[in-house]
């Protein structure tokens, strides 16, 4: 299968180098292209994934369409209101904020602790997440996906928020400093006990990983997918809905 990326940035980079990891393995996969800020030549590829800029996305996926190309998106910060109209069943695409099937695992269990503090009205969820001094968007879009796994078990939460407390919201707070890669913190807090549930990149590697995972699942499907559903899948369903 060949691969397309776009991007050249940290997660570009480390997926590149990945694609070439497989290339002699029995699952080979091929490096068609690489492309920056610049437009270069992109060779006919089965996928493509975007690890780019949030305001390159649009165009990129109307490329991706144009081609037939299935598409990982894994840029983070875009919005498209119409983008299931858009995509309809022309393509696959899978949207990654995180890449990790350790962050959808999360997701899951964040699904489970919005269930839990449904039934206890003093228990509070909220999301903690610390990124490197370079990434743009706060917050991530990890932390906004663990806040609506929260939500669509919980109710209660009408949304996420960002500041003083909310009851209605889930609240996120954001770190920009340092080198951290990624850390996500996911905590019930209730008067009498506290869960807390961390996720943790040690390395870009694993994103990378998921990239070739995300682009050999999503090859040949057609409509809008998330990580849940390749979870789900390769957890072979033993993840409550």
């Amino acid at each position: 299968m060949r691969i397309g990326v776009f991007g050249r940035g940290r997660l570009g980079g480390a997926i590149a180098t990945e694609v070439a990891r497989f290339t002699a393995s029995p699952d080979a996969l091929e490096l068609a292209w690489t492309e920056g800020k610049d437009s270069g030549s992109r060779a006919r590829v089965e996928v493509a994934i975007d690890a780019s800029a949030a305001a390159a996305v649009e165009e990129h996926l109307a490329w991706a369409i144009e081609t037939g190309t299935d598409l990982v998106i894994a840029t983070t910060g875009w919005k498209i209101p119409d983008l299931e109209r858009r995509v309809g069943g022309r393509i696959g695409v899978l949207l990654a904020p995180n890449l990790s099937t350790g962050v959808a695992l999360m997701r899951k269990i964040a699904q489970v602790l919005g269930a839990y503090a449904a039934q206890d009205l003093d228990a509070d969820l909220g999301v903690i997440e610390h990124h490197h001094r370079m990434k743009l968007d706060a917050p991530s879009g990890t932390a906004i996906s663990l806040a609506q796994a929260v939500q669509a078990s919980c109710p209660r939460y009408t949304g996420w928020n960002m500041g003083s407390y909310e009851k209605d919201k889930v609240n996120i707070a954001s770190l920009r400093s340092g080198y951290e890669i990624g850390r996500h913190e996911l905590i019930l807090d209730s008067a009498f006990e506290t869960l807390t549930i961390v996720h943790r990149a040690k390395d870009r590697k694993v994103f990378a990983a998921g990239a070739m995972r995300a682009a050999k699942w999503i090859w040949g499907r057609k409509g809008i997918f998330t990580m849940d559903d390749l979870a789900s899948e390769q957890f072979g369903g033993r993840l409550p809905a």
